[in-house]
């Protein structure tokens, strides 16, 4: 005899509302008598008539979501009476904002750091330039040889570079424009 009560036990609606729940009750799939919550909170938030007129509204297949929503909601604003799941969804929004800058932040110091590690990870820079020398026939063909350098192969010339293997721009001194003309301090002679 339990178990045939216990199979016919009203569903959490109409015991919350103390009426008999009948066969094709609106509330039976939707308010299983385990939950009686779920309905309490629906109730109190909505209205058991509101509910019914919703429910009666939607396709069948469509009634399952809708009381769901319904019961998160009814969830929501017994909690947060002002703002229910708005104010969840308000408080997310602002942990997923804090969280992506924590996330945009720890990128930066991952570039910096692995930024930092570059320098010893490339190979060694290249050995300075060397001035050019050129050979004494050269130098014979354009007539700038000495008597002295006549024994040698090489010639270095005059204006040896002595600290920098090229012409920095604020030592040039030309007004035809070219970096090549001048500068260094030597004769001009190349």
């Amino acid at each position: 005899m339990a178990s045939s009560s216990s199979y016919n036990s009203p569903c959490a609606a109409c015991k919350f509302l103390r009426r008999k729940c009948m066969p094709g009750c609106i509330f039976a799939p939707y308010f299983p008598p385990e939950e009686p919550q779920k309905f309490a909170n629906v109730h109190k938030i909505f209205g058991a008539s509101n509910v019914t007129k919703l429910l009666n509204e939607l396709l069948p297949h469509q009634r399952e979501d809708a009381v769901n929503s319904l019961a998160y909601e009814a969830e929501a604003r017994v909690r947060d009476p002002v703002y229910g799941c708005v104010g969840a969804i308000s408080f997310l929004q602002r942990q997923v904002q804090r969280l992506q800058k924590e996330l945009d932040a720890a990128n930066a110091d991952l570039i910096r750091f692995a930024c930092n590690d570059i320098p010893t990870a490339l190979p060694a820079p290249p050995p300075p330039i060397v001035p050019r020398q050129r050979p004494l026939e050269f130098n014979r063909r354009i007539g700038n040889q000495s008597g002295a350098d006549q024994g040698s192969v090489y010639h270095q010339p005059p204006h040896a570079y002595t600290s920098h293997p090229y012409n920095l721009p604020w030592n040039i001194d030309n007004s035809s424009g070219d970096i090549n003309e001048g500068g260094g301090g030597g004769d001009g002679n190349i």
